[in-house]
């Protein structure tokens, strides 16, 4: 487990140098590994610029999202591929990204629960996904099926519009069958998408709900992310609930929180939205990043950074606090963090999908490593109360931030590396204390 966050290890784990004619009487105690468990549809996104005929021919609607069944997706490939019309091809899923993201920050294991088409061809989509998830990713729980993956095609028309064409192929067959128990047991946390829950006669639904209620029988959070708003919407209360039921962390951008809670402020959404769950993570595109959560009045923490004014005012006095769960806090108290873009956004935005996965993927990374030290340093005065991370809202609105950043200065939703060891923003002499 590689620690959060741009910090020095003397800050985690201090040790003394070891007389190697001492170890054999004091052995070295090996730590105790962990993980994340997740469940996606496995897809791949596809994007290409077209012309408006190109659109037409294939019987999509220009601005429009529609489903298109195997048969249409493979014509479409195929012109794609032989007008050399393909701009980027790249692994999909928003929890597929959000996991291959987390080991690669983590530099530790996720366990990915979904689909794989069962023969596998050299640049077929199941064996770009494949080769395209970190090798941190444990892909042995995928249940093998006949047909191939999920396809996202996304077509941009010369006026910049943007057209999509999804073809689900089999990505929604996993079943409860290929759900371990065991491993969702163990793991550090849960995480959803809220795509799984509109399925429509597919299993994938059954195994989501199966996987939710081994989590909850052991107190595993649950972490769901929300898709987009126009799922949301349809139907908002029948989210509400099911997210006071059975969500404990939730991730959402400005949109999906005023279509889940009907309120346009974002402090206020994420306020309201701390009735049905115990932690927020809101991004807000230009206007950075909101946290939203719980701690214990007797153990908060008060900033040292200036007071923001809002909808609350001063809404960030105790953002040095810790995230709890509401039920382990004696004296619940409402905190509320917020960040601007790291260096004021990159100098061009190369893409927007995958930067709400990239923070999400960095609260994780905080959330795991709370559990590896608690599993590790039991009795550490760190633990004298139940946290369900291990750094301050502050800290991680920093944390999710900065790697949000990475990913829209990049075209893939997925890190290929991560983060530097050293800032350059930083001044040398934070390096030198």
């Amino acid at each position: 487990m590689k620690f959060p966050g741009q910090r020095k290890s003397k800050h985690y784990f201090p040790v003394d140098a070891r007389d190697p004619l001492t170890n054999e009487l004091n052995p070295v105690i090996r730590p105790k590994n962990i993980h994340i468990t997740g469940i996606d549809q496995t897809l791949v996104d596809i994007e290409a610029k077209v012309d408006d005929d190109f659109i037409a021919r294939h019987g999509l609607r220009k601005g429009n999202s529609m489903l298109i069944d195997d048969a249409a997706a493979h014509a479409l490939y195929e012109e794609l591929k032989g007008k050399a019309l393909v701009t980027n091809e790249f692994a999909g899923g928003t929890i597929g990204n959000t996991l291959h993201n987390y080991s690669t920050l983590a530099d530790d294991r996720s366990v990915l629960f979904g689909v794989m088409s069962r023969n596998i061809l050299i640049g077929s989509y199941a064996y770009r996904y494949l080769s395209a998830t970190s090798s941190r990713v444990d892909l042995n729980h995928l249940e093998p099926v006949d047909g191939p993956i999920g396809r996202c095609f996304t077509l941009i028309s010369q006026c910049g519009e943007r057209t999509f064409a999804i073809s689900k192929g089999a990505m929604d067959k996993l079943t409860p069958g290929f759900i371990d128990k065991t491993l969702v047991q163990s793991g550090a946390a849960l995480v959803l998408t809220a795509y799984l829950m509109r399925a429509g006669d597919d299993p994938i639904t059954d195994a989501a709900m199966t996987a939710i209620a081994y989590a909850k029988e052991v107190g595993v959070p649950v972490v769901l992310t929300l898709g987009t708003r126009f799922l949301i919407e349809e139907d908002p209360q029948w989210w509400q609930e099911f997210i006071n039921d059975h969500v404990d962390v939730l991730a959402m951008n400005e949109e999906e929180a005023e279509a889940l809670t009907g309120k346009r402020d974002i402090l206020l959404a994420c306020e309201q939205t701390l009735e049905w769950c115990d932690l927020v993570l809101c991004t807000a595109g230009p206007a950075g990043l909101y946290m939203a959560g719980y701690s214990s009045d007797e153990v908060k923490r008060p900033t040292s950074h200036t007071l923001l004014p809002g909808s609350i005012p001063e809404f960030n006095q105790y953002e040095f606090s810790r995230p709890m769960r509401k039920e382990d806090c004696e004296q619940p108290l409402k905190v509320f963090s917020h960040i601007a873009p790291f260096m004021g956004g990159p100098e061009k935005i190369r893409n927007t999908n995958g930067a709400g996965d990239g923070a999400l993927s960095a609260l994780l990374h905080d959330m795991a490593a709370n559990f590896y030290h608690k599993k590790n340093l039991p009795t550490s005065s760190k633990h004298r109360y139940d946290g369900l991370c291990y750094s301050s809202f502050s800290q991680i609105c920093k944390y999710a931030n900065r790697v949000s950043y990475e990913v829209l200065a990049q075209h893939s939703p997925r890190l290929s590396r991560a983060l530097p060891e050293r800032e350059d923003s930083l001044e040398e002499a934070y390096w030198e204390r």
